[in-house]
């Protein structure tokens, strides 16, 4: 069956978040008397949706209450600074207009906030996806399968058609749960040694290089 559909996750794999993550949660902790976090904490933070970040991030310096409170903080501060300093990764806009060029269908899954992730996608991608869900009340997060499955409904593809692009153990771990081929790039929050050891099926270096792995899959059909 030839691969027609490549679903991406964002953070990580599309664009460069980090810096302005760190600062919305160091934003977030200053509000309550915490300390600041330092950008290779707020790296390893990130992957698991904003919640699980400010979980990570208070450490047990708050009661739930509090904690819950200062999410809603970041998330408030996030929403009007989450472009300050992202950017898309050198050569990441060329890939996109490449695939859609070449007819394949794309999607953007991720765990950050649904608002923040269609945002992102009018932003920087000028919603050249078509499809772009984050974490709501309706969809369950990665590594759950639901945001992968969504897209590939709304695509109108199916899962022996797509693969799976990321850069964390989260997105190795959604792909295998969805049944989707994993690629994952070594630009991201996550080093090479621990997506190898997590067992993925492709690694790259470069955006240009999924073209090659998508060539490659397409050739062996």
């Amino acid at each position: 069956m030839k691969t027609d559909t490549v679903i991406f996750d964002l953070d990580g794999t599309l664009l460069n978040t980090l810096e302005d993550l760190a600062d919305s949660t160091n934003y977030a902790l200053r509000a309550f008397g915490l300390k600041e976090r330092r950008i290779e904490e707020v790296r390893q933070f990130v992957g698991n949706g904003v919640d699980v970040l400010i979980e990570r991030a208070v450490g047990g310096a708050l009661p739930k209450e509090k904690e819950k409170q200062c999410l809603e903080v970041f998330k408030k501060h996030y929403s009007k600074n989450m472009d300050n300093k992202t950017r898309p990764y050198d050569g990441i806009l060329e890939l996109i207009k490449e695939l859609l060029q070449r007819g394949y269908h794309i999607a953007i899954v991720s765990n950050k906030f649904d608002s923040a992730v269609k945002g992102l996608n009018v932003d920087y991608f000028e919603s050249l996806f078509p499809v772009a869900i984050g974490a709501s009340d309706t969809v369950a997060k990665k590594p759950a399968p639901d945001s992968v499955i969504t897209a590939l409904k709304e695509l109108h593809s199916t899962k022996d058609r797509a693969v799976y692009v990321g850069d964390s153990d989260v997105d190795i771990m959604t792909a295998r749960n969805s049944g989707l081929p994993c690629i994952s790039v070594t630009w991201g929050f996550r080093d090479e040694e621990l997506q190898r050891s997590m067992g993925t099926d492709y690694i790259i270096h470069k955006p240009e290089e999924l073209l090659e792995v998508l060539d490659g899959r397409n050739q062996a059909c």
